[in-house]
């Protein structure tokens, strides 16, 4: 079972798909990310931050790869999988977050990582997860078909059905149960993917891996420069704290992350820059604003929209 996974493989494609990842982004903003390398201080390893922040497209951007072992998992696993009490740990992955400064232009947000367990005198443990989902703030039809027929293309491979597994999984889980509705229009999210065995798991996350750049530099690069008021601006910083905190307090990897004392400037660099809470707010009805809420923040088929997918 060891022999059958490659983590060296695993880890040559994460480090390669950083580097295509922040050259595209460093095409459409027209600045380089900073790099910031760091080492695991509760264990081994260590990774690779890349940040960009306050530039000309994207107003805060996080770009990062890791790479950790320990001897204890944290809470955050042990909660899902209490039967790896006592085993030891490898993580790694690459995640990010992008803010754009243009309220026009959706966050979006990618990961992809992979986990291994092993005990002494025990089978190890291993899985993938993953995915990528799309935040707008003011929503556009055409931009949604793109981002979910780019996901369905990332899955095609794969089974006719696993697109809609991965979009339904990614529904649930980026969900605020305290407000009632979903983080944006989703996309796709899968995770303890390893019943495929390991070579087509692993071929299964570097394609979502690798359509990500494909669903989101088009959006982005269409939407930077389109002209906004202080009003779009507000509305923007409003939504973007529904992304903290569905970050602060339902999301997994960064529990993870902080329960396994990993670096917390990495695992709260998905955060955005700033951020508005306004009390009890409602827009107004008939605005760009309310559309939000009512025609692209309820789940959707947004492949039903694309008729070139009905043929």
């Amino acid at each position: 079972m060891v022999n059958e996974i490659d983590i060296q493989a695993i880890k040559n494609y994460l480090l390669s798909l950083q580097n295509q990842i922040c050259n595209t982004l460093q095409q459409i903003d027209g600045k380089s990310f900073h790099e910031d390398n760091w080492q695991y201080t509760n264990g081994n390893g260590g990774g690779c931050t890349r940040v960009l922040e306050n530039s000309n497209v994207i107003e805060k951007g996080g770009v990062n790869f890791s790479h950790i072992e320990g001897s204890e998992l944290p809470k955050a696993i042990l909660n899902m999988k209490p039967k790896l009490i006592g085993y030891s740990f490898q993580a790694m992955g690459v995640s990010l977050v992008i803010h754009p400064l243009n309220p026009y232009a959706p966050t979006s947000h990618m990961n992809v990582r992979f986990f291994f367990a092993e005990k002494e005198g025990c089978d190890p443990v291993w899985w993938f997860g993953g995915g990528f989902d799309l935040t707008p703030y003011y929503g556009f039809k055409e931009d949604c078909v793109h981002w979910h027929t780019e996901a369905f293309n990332a899955c095609q491979a794969f089974g006719k059905d696993v697109y809609y597994q991965c979009k339904k999984q990614c529904d649930e889980y980026f969900y605020l149960p305290h407000r009632k509705e979903c983080r944006g229009i989703g996309g796709l999210f899968f995770d303890y993917l390893n019943q495929w065995g390991f070579e087509r798991s692993f071929e299964f996350m570097q394609s979502i891996g690798n359509h990500y750049i494909k669903a989101y530099a088009p959006i982005l690069a269409s939407r930077k420069d389109t002209p906004y008021s202080e009003k779009q601006r507000d509305f923007q910083l409003y939504r973007r704290g529904r992304y903290a905190e569905f970050n602060l307090v339902i999301d997994r990897g960064t529990h993870f992350g902080l329960q396994s004392a990993g670096r917390t400037e990495s695992i709260l660099m998905s955060l955005p820059p700033l951020v508005k809470w306004v009390y009890n707010y409602h827009p107004k009805p008939h605005s760009e604003e309310e559309k939000l809420y009512t025609d692209f923040l309820p789940i959707r088929d947004w492949l039903a929209e694309n008729a070139s997918l009905q043929q």
